[in-house]
C-alpha cells in the first residue's frame, strides 16, 4: 500500500432517505459528486445521441434514492479549465479551433474545422461550445484536487469520461479529454502513479495516446474488439511507447459478451494487475454503454454487472490506494432507459452502499423519467420498473478454468498473456 494510503474511518449509518438501499456494505465515508447544473450546456443539440438528459435524470434519481442526503457526501462546483490545463493534453491550435466552434455567427469555414474532428453528425459545433466542454475537464480537475488535498476519498463526475478526444481532434462525441486532463493535472501536482481503468464499450483511445509514453500513468481498457467497433483501436499488442512498455494494457472482447462473459472478463484482468501496478490514485470510466439495449454497440451487458463491477472497482481502491479514487461517465446511448440507472448505482456505491437491483424505482423518479418520455418522444415506458434488469448474474470464475473453445475466454488469456508479464504476473497462474 501506498506510504500516504490510510485505513478507512468507520463511517455513519445511511439517513431513513436511503431507505431503498440494500445492507451490507461499510459506507466509504467523504465523496465528492460534481454537479452544476451547466454541466448540461454539453448539447449537441435535439437528435443527437448523447442528450443531457441522462444526466438530469441521473441526478433526479439519485436525489429520489437518497444518495445525495447520504452522510460525507459534498458538491464538487465544476469551474471551466483554462488553457493552460487544457493545454497538458490538447494542443492550442485545437483549443482555438473549438473556440472558433462556439461562435458560429462568426461564419467559420467548415474545412477550418472539420480537420479539427469539428463538424458532421458526431461532433456538430454548437454555440458555447469550448465554455460547457472545458466546464466537464474543469470539474475532473476539481474532483482529482479534491481527492488529493483529502478533503473526499472518492469523488464521481458522471458528465465525465469523454474519452475519445484526441490531443488534436475532436472524436467520438468528445471535446476536451477531462480524463486525460485531470490524470496530467494530477501527474504534474506531483501524484506518484495512477491507473485508469476503462469499462465503455468503446475503447478508451483518446487517454491512451494522450498518456501513451508517460510511465507513471497506468491505462487499462476493457472493451469490444476495434475489429468490430469503433473507434477500431484498443489490441493486444498495443502497450504503450518506448519510454512506457506496459503502461497500456488492452482487452479487446468479441462481440454480444454477455453480463457474466464481461464481468468475468474483468475479475479475470484488473484486480491482479491493480494489485501489481499498485497506483496512488485510481481514475474509473463507466459508459453505460456496454448495457444489451444500448443502440450503438453490441454487447448484452446488464445493469446487474454494471453494479457488481463498480462495486468491485471501489473495493480496489480501497485496498491499493486507501480509497483515493475518481469515477467518470462516458457513453451511454439509451439516455432514459439505462443511464440514469447505471449512474444512480455509481453514485451510490462511491458514497457508501450500493442499492439492491430488485428495488423498486421511487415514484418521485418514474414521474420525471415520464416527462422526459413526453418532453424527447421516447416511448413506450418499460416493464421493469426496478434498478437492476431483473437478470441476477451466474459468472464462472476465471479461477474454475479455461475454455479453449470460447472466443471470450481465448480474448481474455490473449489479454493476459500480453499484458501480465510486464507487471510480474503470471498469465496461467495469477
Amino acid at each position: 500500500m501506498p506510504a500516504d494510503a490510510s485505513t478507512p474511518d468507520p463511517a455513519p449509518a445511511l439517513p431513513d432517505a436511503a431507505a431503498t438501499v440494500g445492507a451490507g456494505a461499510d459506507v466509504a465515508g467523504t465523496c465528492g459528486i460534481v454537479w452544476s447544473d451547466d454541466l448540461c450546456e454539453y448539447d449537441f443539440g435535439p437528435y443527437h445521441p448523447m442528450s443531457p438528459v441522462r444526466l438530469t435524470l441521473t441526478r433526479e434519481l439519485a436525489r429520489a434514492s437518497g444518495v445525495l442526503d447520504r452522510p460525507g457526501v459534498r458538491t464538487i462546483e465544476p469551474f471551466v479549465a483554462s488553457d493552460e490545463q487544457l493545454g497538458g493534453v490538447h494542443d492550442a491550435d485545437y483549443i482555438a479551433a473549438v473556440r472558433r466552434a462556439s461562435a458560429p455567427s462568426e461564419g467559420h469555414v467548415f474545412e477550418d474545422l472539420i480537420r479539427f474532428g469539428i463538424g458532421g453528425d458526431d461532433v456538430p459545433s454548437f454555440p458555447g461550445m469550448h465554455t460547457a466542454s472545458a466546464r466537464i475537464a474543469g470539474g475532473s480537475i476539481a474532483a482529482i484536487d479534491a481527492i488529493r488535498s483529502g478533503e473526499v476519498r472518492h469523488a464521481v463526475n458522471i458528465a465525465g469520461g469523454l474519452h475519445h478526444a484526441r490531443p488534436a481532434s475532436a472524436s467520438g462525441f468528445c471535446v476536451y479529454n477531462d480524463a486525460a486532463v485531470a490524470i496530467r493535472h494530477a501527474l504534474d501536482s506531483g501524484e506518484e502513479r495512477v491507473m485508469y481503468i476503462d469499462t465503455d464499450v468503446h475503447h478508451g483511445d483518446g487517454v491512451e495516446l494522450a498518456l501513451w509514453d508517460e510511465p507513471r500513468a497506468i491505462t487499462l481498457s476493457v472493451h469490444e474488439t476495434g475489429e468490430r467497433l469503433f473507434p477500431g483501436t484498443g489490441f493486444v499488442q498495443d502497450t504503450g511507447g518506448a519510454n512506457a512498455q506496459g503502461s497500456a494494457i488492452n482487452v479487446p472482447l468479441p462481440p454480444r459478451t454477455t453480463a457474466d462473459g464481461w464481468v468475468r472478463a474483468l475479475r479475470a484482468t484488473v484486480p491482479a494487475l491493480v494489485r501489481a501496478v499498485r497506483p496512488t490514485l485510481l481514475v474509473t470510466q463507466h459508459g453505460a454503454d456496454t448495457h444489451r439495449v444500448d443502440p450503438l454497440a453490441d454487447f448484452s451487458v446488464s445493469l446487474e454487472a454494471h453494479r457488481e463491477v463498480m462495486i468491485m472497482l471501489r473495493e480496489l481502491a480501497d485496498e491499493v490506494c486507501g480509497g483515493r479514487w475518481l469515477a467518470l461517465g462516458g457513453g451511454g446511448y439509451a439516455v432514459i432507459d439505462v443511464v440514469p440507472r447505471s449512474w444512480a448505482q455509481l453514485l451510490a456505491v462511491a458514497t457508501g452502499e450500493a442499492i439492491d437491483p430488485t428495488a423498486p424505482l421511487p415514484e418521485a423518479y418514474l414521474e420525471a423519467e415520464a416527462r422526459a418520455r413526453g418532453e424527447h418522444g421516447v416511448s413506450p415506458e418499460p416493464s421493469i420498473r426496478t434498478y437492476g434488469d431483473g437478470r441476477p448474474l451466474d459468472v464462472r470464475d476465471w479461477e474454475q478454468g479455461f475454455d479453449p473453445e470460447s472466443a471470450l475466454d481465448r480474448a481474455i488469456q490473449a489479454a493476459r498473456r500480453g499484458a501480465f508479464p510486464e507487471w510480474g504476473l503470471d498469465p496461467f497462474l495469477d
